[in-house]
């Protein structure tokens, strides 16, 4: 993708040094280092969370212009550990604790179940079931295209650390994100050709510098999880999470779009996870989180911290997208005209 714009001093510091030579390479690090002391919140940090969604792209598809020799640059690393770090720590500090169960498959599973039931209450998908205009389903679509065209593959980084049942079912649920060996059919690609029907660029990253911090957040998070392996667990929890409360908000999702006139061309990508996901949820919940947890009891705390990020932080952005939509405003940093 193309390098976004600097939304402040840390990011602006980093994408001067990622315009030059890799071995060319000054420091960046104080500025880094003085955003993170300062940042009220780096959950909501414009800057902080810009930069690290970049530093994480560079183990993805790259930066436009950018040497892919950065991806593993000390200094690059060390600046990703200090606004990793503070990221950590907040996630932690914001996410509820769930009550914990007994290391077994089954009580894993139970627990997941309960952890992710729905409430009842005000929700993004019954919004845009029943009250979402059409600009409105396009800030939709733009505040999703940030992980959705890229669809699983932060989750796809715990497949070589995984083994056994965990693994098997890991591969299961990816396999199906990935179209089954059709590159037509993967969900990246159905998501983009619904971009499409709404009059939307397509393409990757096509629309960072439109959304806030916190949808960022929510994608760098994942990645987060995904890249370390001292967090496997977590990843795990997170896409059990993720599996676990998609079935019917995408069935909501896609009753708006056809509520607002739009065919199957655009509503395929819900209509696909209504039942997917379905199935999904069950292989999530009984083989990939319990099934680790049977393997490795030592991980439930992370399943459990990963899982309950999800709903918290997806939930988060859900809240201000609607709290935005209810008083007559776009959820977006920039306003978009089709």
């Amino acid at each position: 993708m193309r390098l976004p714009e600097a939304r402040g001093n840390a990011s602006d510091a980093l994408f001067t040094l990622l315009s030059r030579s890799e071995r060319h390479a000054r420091g960046s690090g104080g500025a880094i280092a003085e955003a993170v002391a300062g940042a009220e919140d780096v959950l909501t940090d414009d800057d902080l969370q810009v930069a690290l969604f970049v530093l994480y792209e560079l183990h993805y598809r790259g930066i436009d212009g950018v040497e892919d020799a950065w991806e593993w640059h000390p200094e690059l690393l060390a600046i990703r550990a200090l606004i990793e770090a503070a990221f950590e720590a907040r996630l932690r500090e914001v996410v509820p604790r769930p009550p914990r169960p007994e290391p077994t498959r089954r009580a894993v599973a139970d627990a997941l179940f309960e952890l992710t039931a729905d409430t009842g209450g005000p929700s993004l998908s019954r919004f845009v079931a029943r009250q979402a205009d059409e600009s409105q389903l396009r800030e939709f679509l733009i505040q999703r295209s940030i992980y959705q065209l890229k669809e699983a593959d932060p989750h796809a980084w715990a497949i070589p650390r995984l083994e056994g049942v965990a693994k098997a079912a890991l591969v299961e649920i990816e396999a199906d994100e990935y179209g089954g060996g059709d590159p037509a059919r993967m969900h990246a690609a159905i998501f983009a050709q619904t971009m499409r029907g709404l009059g939307l660029d397509d393409s990757y990253g096509a629309y960072v510098d439109q959304v806030p911090a916190i949808t960022l957040a929510s994608a760098n998070m994942m990645s987060l999880f995904g890249l370390h392996r001292r967090l496997r667990g977590a990843i795990v929890g997170h896409l059990a999470a993720f599996e676990m409360t998609s079935s019917i908000p995408n069935k909501l999702y896609g009753n708006g779009f056809r509520r607002n006139g739009f065919g199957e061309d655009v509503t395929w990508y819900f209509d696909e996870h209504v039942e997917a996901d379905a199935v999904h949820e069950q292989i999530a919940a009984r083989h990939l989180a319990g099934g680790l947890i049977e393997a490795e009891p030592e991980l439930l705390d992370d399943v459990l911290f990963g899982a309950s990020a999800c709903l918290t932080i997806d939930g988060i952005v859900g809240e201000r997208i609607l709290a935005a939509w209810t008083t007559g405003q776009s959820s977006l940093r920039q306003q978009v005209t089709a």
